[in-house]
Formats: structure tokens, sequence, C-alpha cells
């Protein structure tokens, strides 16, 4: 079977809404208040992305937290030690 590939604009649209609702849903609670409708199958890719890039965090209950942090990176990128 070929799996189908989420745009740019679903992967934007469900980061937006992790980081709006963090630490507040599980993945089906989460699926269900998206802005736009997704497939399930298309949910859980862009779920599993967003966790290999280090965005997003499940806590012991299941619920998603949004942990991606842009400030902190710039600082360390400008650090000598860290190498990109």
């Amino acid at each position: 079977k070929m799996m189908h590939s989420p745009t740019l604009k679903t992967i934007l649209m469900v980061e937006r809404t992790i980081e709006k609702y963090s630490g507040k849903y599980k993945k089906n609670e989460l699926w269900r208040n998206l802005s736009n409708q997704v497939m399930m199958q298309t949910f859980l890719v862009i779920l599993d992305y967003l966790e290999s890039i280090n965005k997003i965090a499940f806590d012991k209950e299941g619920k998603i937290t949004y942990i991606w942090n842009p400030v902190l990176t710039k600082k360390l990128i400008k650090k000598k030690e860290i190498k990109l």
C-alpha cells in the first residue's frame, strides 16, 4: 500500500494546534479539535514526524506537549562548543 504524505499546510496546521493546546489533549482529543479534517493515518504520520524532530513530546498520560524552543535554539547555535 502507498501511504498518503501530508502536505506542508496540514503539518503546520497540526503543529499550530498542538502549540495552542500544549499539554491539554491526547491524540484522539487533539485530532477531533483540528480546524480541518485530517485522516487519522495522516495525523499519526505528522505526530511521528514532529516527535522525531523534537518539536513535541508525550507525557506519561499520553498528552501531547509542544517542546520546540526557537529562542533557546538560537542561543545554542551561537555557542562555539556546539556544531550543527
